[in-house]
């Protein structure tokens, strides 16, 4: 693949980066990421991907853009409350970068349709805001072979891993067997959520996105990234495979997308 004049010039600090270069460029525009929710964490990485190359990128989202949400989904505008939030995203992707390919899916997952998006695409990123989602893109993308790569808010904390069980690394099920009782957990609407803290968490999921992409770095597919923004710390805590994981062990219970996902998080 050759690149313009005018894309050697977009990418050029990546260019000039002994660990990208013109290959690791090549790679990033020949790469594929699915987003599952153009929201919060969404917003900051498809924005970044976009600016980096990547050269698909598919929007899953099945809201429209609220004035509530604009305090942190930096995809979105005023001028856009109203519409869909993977048309909103697609426009501003767009923007910013012309050369890419922009897939819209303007509807919500379930077990009807989250295999067949998240086959077409390389990595999956899950910025979902309710555990029904969560449990149901990671129980894909272990069936599909896909690396995913999570990120959860909540107030001023943040969450972050790499789940790749295809590769000999725990999946999502191994650090949360089975989503909490109804009722136990608040959403963001009702605990509320420290707006740039989807930034910080959004951007972390782009960057382990661009690494697994180029294969450099360390990989974060055994840890759990803990993030507190009021105290600014960052902690790494190990995340250990499950040996009676009820998904990815030797003997699993769960064994397709026939049970039941229907979980609710609110109070």
């Amino acid at each position: 693949m050759e690149f313009t004049e005018q894309q050697i010039q977009r990418y050029s600090r990546h260019i000039i980066l002994n660990e990208v270069g013109g290959k690791g460029q090549v790679k990033l525009s020949k790469a594929k990421v699915l987003l599952i929710g153009a929201g919060g964490l969404g917003s900051p990485a498809a924005l970044y991907l976009a600016a980096a190359g990547i050269g698909t990128i598919g929007l899953v989202d099945g809201d429209v853009v609220d004035l509530s949400n604009l305090q942190r989904q930096i995809l979105h505008t005023t001028a856009t409350i109203g519409a869909p939030k993977v048309e909103s995203g697609r426009r501003m992707l767009s923007a910013i970068n012309p050369d890419i390919t922009i897939k819209t899916y303007q509807l919500n997952v379930d077990t009807e349709n989250i295999l067949g998006l998240v086959s077409d695409y390389d990595i999956v990123l899950d910025g979902s805001d309710n555990f029904t989602t969560r449990f149901l893109v990671n129980d894909a993308c272990f069936f599909a072979k896909k690396t995913l790569i999570s990120a959860s808010m909540f107030r001023f904390e943040g969450q972050l891993t790499s789940i790749k069980p295809h590769a000999g690394y725990p999946c999502y099920r191994c650090l949360y067997p089975e989503p909490p009782p109804a009722g136990l957990v608040p959403n963001c609407q009702e605990a509320g959520v420290l707006g740039v803290l989807a930034g910080t968490m959004g951007i972390l999921q782009a960057s382990e996105a661009i690494k697994e992409i180029l294969g450099i770095g360390e990989t974060i597919a055994d840890k759990l990234v803990i993030y507190d923004a009021l105290e600014m710390k960052f902690r790494k805590v190990s995340r250990p495979k499950d040996p009676r994981c009820p998904l990815c062990s030797a003997t699993p219970t769960i064994k397709d997308l026939g049970g039941d996902y229907s979980v609710a998080c609110t109070i």
